[in-house]
């Protein structure tokens, strides 16, 4: 049964919160990496460029958690368990230049440093929530 993300959480979604995205590494530990995300009504939306460490956890195991943390209210929180349901490349570059928008206001992630956007590609990792608590 899919988690459903409550309407009194939605906010540390839409606004421009970083989130603890927990992947697991080869030997089972933990891996935790604060990044930017969306959510699509659906899925929680991760974007990051292949070969980083994240990346290699959720190719290889799909289960990951995501902890978003008011920023207000450090007693307010949402944890989804999920699973990763897909993967793209398709969009990604869009939806990083969202995120980029949302979490910095610049419409062009790659601005500051635009060697960047030939050297890396781009993946957005689509994570289904399975089980949901939030506070």
């Amino acid at each position: 049964m899919a988690g459903r993300i409550p309407q009194s959480h939605l906010d540390l979604f839409e606004r421009p919160v970083v989130v603890g995205l927990v992947t697991l590494m080869p030997n089972g530990q933990p891996q935790a990496t604060p990044v930017w995300c969306s959510y699509d009504g659906t899925h929680v939306l991760v974007n990051t460029a292949r070969g980083r460490q994240k990346d290699f956890n959720m190719q290889r195991n799909d289960r990951v958690t995501v902890l978003a943390i008011d920023p207000d209210n450090p007693y307010r929180w949402l944890e989804v368990r999920g699973k990763v349901a897909a993967i793209t490349e398709e969009g990604a570059v869009d939806h990083i230049n969202a995120l980029s928008k949302k979490y910095r206001g610049d419409d062009d992630y790659y601005r500051a440093n635009p060697e960047l956007r030939h050297q890396e590609t781009r993946v957005i990792y689509k994570i289904a929530p399975l089980k949901v608590n939030a506070r």
